[in-house]
């Protein structure tokens, strides 16, 4: 089986290193050159045109000419260029298109992917996860073997010759360097194989009898391949599977959930997490510093970052602030503009800064994720934190979630609705329910104003899920697999509902 020698690669990895470490301390000029950068090259387009990027004086006038887009506003432009229009958001014809469902609607989205995105943002986001992680363990030997990288799959955009649309995963293993191949696992065919239950069951198959010294995906979906590798195997665990595996480049939903079972399955003192932030729009973060959960904004990409106070997400005079003028402890909706020809795009998370200068922040949830059906503001930051104390407590392993609000039921009584699928049950259900309500009380000062007396809201109501009800769900919406997720808190309804219906049928 071919490998490289690591020491041999750990030159140029360094270089990445010290060269990104450099400019992530220069985040406000390097953030500055590139507004610069991507309205020179964005000048002849139809939007450049229509704003007038040509004779921009710089980010205020940016700010002040271009309006904030949601997707609903790009979408036309977008469904132009996947037709093979060229000059309309960014330069030239973009042949790919990274489809996204979001987490609160069933709606697709069609993002560009341009060349430029590809190489400027999402590898150069890969490679410097692996430049920091060797710069934190030189006597790594990750090439030494297989990197699992676990992806989605992609089809024919339109009759456009050459145009893809999928999951990112697929366009980024689809356009990847071929040396690259040499050194992962599965191959390409299985890797852009539609189907996830039958991408699942070979690559379980072919990986578990390689050297696996690394492997990248969503937390969710890699646990379900490293289970099906421990029943086909006998094994105990991963760690007599794969002995040399060094680490999880991990990113798509919160691990916190998962840390326990992941530590379970993968009990090897060598063992490593490494978190990031890779989106379809772009990758945006790197957990930079193993000593902390936060990751730093990676600004020396081809995304420009603004950001608006979550209080004033929707109002017409909201306050957009570029990065230099953030504030700690604060939620902002986060807005980039890309080399892809996205602009002013509010990408629908949220985030809170942990430090500025370096700037170091961690996803507080999404601008659609939350609830605030009686002014109790929960984000999933908090519910995660909660749900975290409660798995500690009891003993618990939450595998997936999702909550929302009951505005009333017969007895005039509101309180939060959560359905909980367990990879570990506690013995006490009421009990994790009760240490994850006074949970939430001490993490979020307005659920516990709501909470006061139980006058507002009574303490939440906890269902055990069947396993495989969340799966099945995905499934029934056409998203099981990939980089598709489990929307965690919604303000209605509508999953809630779907989910109990699902539920009813296997009673």
């Amino acid at each position: 089986m071919f490998s490289v020698n690591t020491k041999i690669i750990t030159p140029y990895f360094r270089y990445r290193y010290e060269r990104t470490a450099k400019a992530l301390e220069r985040a406000a000029e390097k953030q500055r050159a590139l507004l610069k950068r991507l309205l020179e090259l964005a000048t002849d387009t139809e939007w450049g045109h229509k704003y007038g990027y040509g004779d921009m004086g710089g980010y205020e006038d940016f700010a002040q000419r271009v309006p904030l887009s949601s997707y609903e506003d790009l979408k036309g432009c977008i469904d132009r260029m996947r037709h093979g229009e060229n000059d309309v958001l960014w330069p030239g014809r973009v042949k790919f298109y990274a489809k996204s469902s979001g987490t609160t609607n069933d709606k697709s989205k069609y993002l560009p992917v341009s060349r430029e995105g590809l190489e400027d943002t999402h590898y150069n986001g890969g490679r410097d996860s692996v430049a920091y992680f060797l710069h934190h363990h030189p006597e790594s030997h990750i090439f030494g073997g297989r990197a699992l990288i676990l992806g989605g799959s992609h089809e024919q955009n339109y009759d456009v010759k050459e145009s893809l649309v999928g999951d990112l995963s697929a366009i980024l293993i689809e356009n990847i360097n071929s040396l690259a191949n040499l050194v992962r696992t599965p191959s390409k065919r299985v890797a852009l194989i539609p189907n996830f239950e039958e991408k699942r069951e070979l690559i379980a198959r072919r990986a578990m009898k390689q050297n696996v010294t690394n492997i990248s995906g969503v937390p969710s979906w890699m646990l379900s391949v490293l289970s099906l590798i421990l029943e086909i195997s006998g094994k105990k665990t991963i760690s007599d599977v794969w002995p040399n595996l060094e680490v999880f480049f991990h990113g798509g939903v919160a691990f916190t959930p998962y840390r326990k079972t992941y530590k379970e399955l993968i009990p090897s003192e060598r063992m490593n997490y490494m978190e990031t932030y890779n989106a379809s729009e772009g990758f945006f973060g790197l957990q930079t510093d193993p000593t902390t959960t936060a990751m730093q904004l990676m600004t020396n990409y081809g995304v420009f970052y603004e950001f608006v106070p979550l209080e004033q997400l929707g109002r017409p005079d909201a306050e957009v602030v570029p990065l230099w003028d953030v504030e700690t402890g604060r939620n902002y909706a986060m807005v980039i503009s890309t080399s892809s020809g996205l602009w002013r795009y509010l990408i629908g998370d949220t985030v809170k800064f942990d430090s500025v200068n370096p700037y170091f922040f961690h996803i507080s949830g999404r601008t659609k994720s939350f609830i605030n059906a009686f002014g109790e503001e929960l984000m999933v930051d908090n519910a995660e934190q909660g749900l975290a104390e409660a798995c500690a407590e009891t003993g618990a392993v939450v595998a997936e979630y999702t909550a929302a609000p009951i505005f009333m039921d017969a007895e005039g009584k509101c309180r939060h609705q959560w359905v909980v699928e367990f990879r570990k049950v506690p013995e006490d259900m009421e009990r994790f329910a009760e240490i994850l309500d006074l949970a939430l009380q001490r993490i979020n000062s307005d659920y516990e104003a709501k909470r006061s007396n139980d006058i507002t809201l009574q303490r939440l109501e906890l269902i055990k899920a069947p396993q495989g009800l969340f799966d099945e769900w995905l499934k029934r919406k056409g998203k099981l697999g990939g980089q598709h997720k489990v929307p965690r808190l919604c303000n209605d309804r509508k999953i809630m509902d779907e989910v109990l219906a699902i539920m009813a049928e296997n009673e």
